[in-house]
């Protein structure tokens, strides 16, 4: 059986002390690929690090995330923007929007969003979305940007099953992380209602680890514990789910197969 790791953060300094070897075990555990959203250009190095010490299974993306976004936010867009152009990347993000933890610059974050969304459509590269606290706004803004070349991740979903089907119905994915082991995760009662080809697993790593491990650094060796209780909640065999969110990563991610 295999699986991907459709977003982690590997390249975190939380994993510098084992890297090498979380990642042995990752691959162990089968699990082939770790897809790498960045978050900001301070974390541009790290990443690339990760992937040329791993290649072919550490895989960039290029964006910046909600909560990096300030008031001179342009500047580091205009760096990405020339990454983008000198290389490929397996998508665009983590972008999204975050009212969670600061709505000081929410304006910004939008304006962020829409930019990265831009590059998106042009390169015809998956978005990956991140909506904390953020669902409806997030959905909305995709729904008035939305062509047929706009695809992606809606990532860590934790909303209701009406949201999940808004997103469904706009072509993107849901990312399905640890929250899923959480008692009051509240996805028993959406992924029941939702196909397992509309899912992609993911870590998030180093954050939202999985129970048993609830409350430390989360590994993208976890992955199979997530995937094990999608198969529980979905009523699906471990194998089924692997054979299916393969597959889904397979076709979100078609243009960067290595």
């Amino acid at each position: 059986m295999k699986f991907t790791d459709t977003h982690a953060h590997i390249y975190s300094d939380k994993y510098n002390a084992d890297r090498d070897e979380v990642i042995s075990r990752t691959v162990e555990n089968g699990v082939h690929k770790i897809y790498m959203p960045n978050v900001d250009v301070n974390s541009i190095d790290a990443m690339l690090e990760a992937e040329m010490k791993n290649p072919g299974v550490c895989i960039p993306l290029m964006g910046l995330h909600p909560c990096d976004v300030n008031k001179e936010f342009e500047k580091q867009l205009y760096i990405m923007e020339e990454w983008i152009e000198r290389r490929e990347f397996a998508g665009i993000g983590e972008t999204g929007l975050d009212l969670y933890w600061d709505k000081t610059f929410f304006e910004q974050q939008k304006e962020s969003l829409k930019i990265q969304i831009q590059w998106a459509k042009k390169k015809k590269w998956p978005i990956i979305l991140h909506c904390r606290e953020s669902m409806n706004e997030t959905i909305a803004i995709i729904r008035e940007e939305k062509t047929d070349d706009l695809k992606g991740i809606f990532h860590c979903f934790t909303g209701s099953v009406e949201q999940a089907k808004e997103i469904i119905e706009l072509g993107f994915l849901l990312g399905i992380g640890g929250v899923s082991t959480y008692k009051n995760g509240g996805l028993d009662k959406v992924l029941p209602e939702i196909g397992l080809e509309h899912l992609v697993l993911e870590t998030d790593g180093p954050y939202l680890a999985p129970v048993p491990h609830r409350g430390k650094r989360n590994s993208t060796e976890y992955i199979p514990l997530i995937a094990q209780r999608v198969g529980d909640l979905t009523m699906n065999t471990l194998e089924r789910v692997s054979e299916v969110t393969e597959e889904n990563s397979r076709k979100i991610f078609h243009h960067f197969q290595l």
